[in-house]
This record gives structure tokens, sequence and C-alpha cells, in this order.
């Protein structure tokens, strides 16, 4: 018996971030997204105009590998419109997009795509600095799921316009099952709860055996799957390193390194805390959260919608599966907030904080159906402790948009995506 509506066949669905990438590349010689394996990198580059017309190359290919080490400017040999995927695995091919920009301003415009976020990989940023701008590609929204265009929530929201109160009409009754599924587009094609799980699987599996040990000498692969599965038990929580290490059994160094590969994979991200001190001592350690709430449900061993509800860590992968639509939309705007959380040292936090210039977005997750007044406490202390906060926003599993406060709207989860 199927816990979740099959959905149409799939067909390549347009992505938020394309009309960025356009124009990024009228402007700008070097154009890099990254993101996780199959978030659709490679199919929005090679569907999206105008890349669709350039030359589409990948070092996924052997032959292509072989040949970007040892004369890697004679892939673009004839053309000025390249892309090029899985660029982490040359650093050499980088080094020459580097001297062809340079030696011929103006005349090439290069993607660089990869699976790796190659801001953290130090090497290649130095290399590309001052000559790249950076994207990052997420998983699917609902809103991209459904062929919508994106919401202006968070600019109305940052210009201190209020959404009025009213009950929306949704087909998704409940979050769980997208979250327990997850965003990441192959899984839109799968209509039955073991092909997932088998996708998942195999995911984890392509990813420990061969990005990993592409990128870096493990030492041990289970003690990867071991820290991969204490960390989808945290995912919304402080990080708390000493205690990861001491749970899993795998040294603080070790922790350190693998928690860096994660990142670096774009699988998962230390969300840094917000730490501008007025009047209350704050946490400042990250939260350690998941680019998708499907992959953290199948590592925490939650193989069934049902499992996932009764878990105690839904509240957590819930506000990952936020997490994704708040990136999302927050990449849209030109420049990009920057996202934290805020917490207390007595306990108190808010979820997400976004930073745009000098406003200040304050984001309360809650995975329940009602929005009560308690809810928003800690919103009310944010505001107080920032009064240039521009409105508060409770995010929840309901079907209404309510005021709550003069600065404070309670909004169904999905309507981040639409």
């Amino acid at each position: 018996m199927h816990d979740y509506q099959p959905r149409s066949e799939l067909k390549y669905r347009p992505r938020w971030i394309a009309p960025l990438l356009r124009d990024a590349a009228k402007d700008h010689p070097i154009v890099v997204l990254t993101g996780a394996r199959q978030v659709g990198k490679s199919t929005l580059l090679q569907q999206e105009s105008p890349f669709a017309g350039w030359r589409y190359i990948t070092l996924d290919d052997f032959d292509v590998l072989s040949q970007a080490r040892s004369d890697p400017a004679s892939l673009w040999a004839g053309t000025d419109y390249v892309v090029l995927d899985e660029v982490q695995k040359s650093t050499r091919l980088l080094d020459a997009v580097k001297i062809a920009v340079d030696s011929n301003y103006g005349k090439y415009r290069f993607i660089l795509s990869g699976s790796a976020n190659i801001l953290l990989m130090k090497k290649v940023s130095e290399s590309l600095a001052g000559r790249a701008v950076y994207f990052t590609l997420n998983p699917m929204t609902i809103g991209e799921m459904d062929n919508l265009p994106p919401t202006n929530l968070l600019e109305t929201l940052f210009k201190g316009e209020m959404p009025r109160g009213k009950k929306i009409e949704s087909t998704l009754s409940t979050p769980f099952s997208p979250m327990w599924k997850g965003f990441m587009p192959p899984l839109m094609q799968l209509e039955t709860s073991a092909a997932v799980l088998r996708w998942w699987e195999g995911y984890v599996t392509t990813y420990l055996e061969r990005d990993l040990l592409q990128l870096s000498q493990i030492d041990s692969l289970p003690d990867f799957r071991r820290l991969m599965v204490a960390l989808a038990m945290r995912c919304g929580q402080i990080l708390n390193q000493t205690e990861v290490s001491r749970d899993t059994g795998i040294s603080q160094p070790t922790v350190y390194r693998y928690i860096n590969l994660l990142e670096t994979t774009c699988l998962m991200e230390r969300l840094p805390a917000f730490v501008v001190n007025r009047t209350k001592r704050l946490i400042k350690s990250p939260k350690i959260m998941s680019i998708d709430p499907g992959l953290i449900a199948f590592l925490a061993g939650h193989y069934n919608t049902g499992a996932l509800q009764s878990s105690r860590e839904a509240g957590g992968i819930f506000e990952s599966m936020i997490y994704l639509h708040l990136n999302a939309l927050a990449q849209l705007l030109v420049p990009r907030p920057r996202i934290f959380y805020w917490r207390t040292t007595t306990g108190k936090e808010v979820d997400f904080v976004l930073k745009w210039g000098r406003k200040l977005l304050a984001v309360e997750v809650k995975l329940s159906r009602n929005a009560t007044f308690s809810d928003i406490e800690t919103l009310r202390l944010f505001m107080d402790e920032y009064p240039e906060t521009s409105a508060c926003i409770l995010i929840y599993a309901g079907d209404e948009v309510r005021i709550m406060d003069e600065k404070i709207v309670a909004i169904p989860w999905f309507l981040l995506g639409k």
C-alpha cells in the first residue's frame, strides 16, 4: 500500500535559480554551480537556455578526464561557451580556465559545475578568486515540483509587509510524506515506498564508495556511515563534536574532518549562530542541518511515514525541510540573505534568522497543526532584543495564515513553495 500519492511522469521542471544563472553568465566570465549529487545540476545546464546550446563536457567521462589532465585547453577548442561538469576532479583544468579567461578577457564564458562546494576547496577557490560568481543548487522545492513560479514572500516580509490572514486550500494535508520521501528530482517518478528506500540506499552507497573516496582518504567507511547516522539523529540541534566523538567512538580530529567532507560534498551544513550581542549571552556553536529531509529520515532509520511521524527526530527533520525552502528562496534575492539561528545561554531559541543588509527576519518552526500564542514567545523576545527586525514568521503544519501580532504572522509550511 502506498503511503503517498505518485506524481505524473517525470519531465524537466524549470528551476527557480535558472534566471539568476543566465544573468550572471552575461556579466561574469565564470559562473560556478555547486550542489549535492542528483540535485539536478547537469539536467538544468542541458535543458535551460542558453546553456543547452553551449558545449557540454563532463569529467565523469574517463577519456575527457584524461584529456583534461594532459591538454585541458583542447576541450574548448573552437568554441567560446563551455559547460564543464564535475570540475572538482581536475584542479589542473581550473588552472587552464583561469589562464583562458585572463589572456582573452571577455571572450570566454564558462559554467563550472560540480558535486563539491568549490568555495570550501582552498586550492580551487584561490585559482578562481575575483573571476567567478557562485551559486548552489538545492534539491527541488515543492513549488518547483509543481511547475510554480517562486513566491516573493521573503522580499515582502523584509519590507515589513504582512500577508492577510486566510485559510489556504492545499493537497498536502500533512508534511510527513514529502519530508519522508525527500526532494531529490529522481524521487519524483518513484511510486512505492520500497522504490524510495532503494533509491536512498543506492544514493548513500554511491556517495560513500565513489564521491568520498575521490575527494579524500577515508580511514573507515563504516565509521563514516556511523557518523552520518549520528548527525542525522541530531539534525536541527547544536553541534557538539565532543559528544559526537564520544557516542560514535571516532576521534575528535576525525569527526571534524568527516564533517568538513560532508559540508564540502554539499550534504550537510553547519548553520552559524547569530551572535550580535546586545544584552544577552548567546550560544556561538553552529547547528547541523541537512540539505534534504529524506536523507535524514533514511539515515535515522525511519522507513515509512508512520515511523517518522512518531519519532523524536520529526521536529528536526521538519526544520531541515523548511531550511531547504528558505535557502532556495534566499538565493533569489540579490545579494542573497545570510541565514543563522539564535539561541541564548538560557535556552531561548529562534530557529532561523535571515539577515539582508541591515534588515532581519526571524523564523520559528513548529511541527504542529495549530499556531498558538506560546509558540511566538521567542519571536517576541527576539524583536525586543533586535527592534530593527522587519517581521517574524511562525512556520507550522496547519493550513491558515494567521496574524499573531503586529509584526508576527503564522504561515503554513507549503506557502514557502508557492
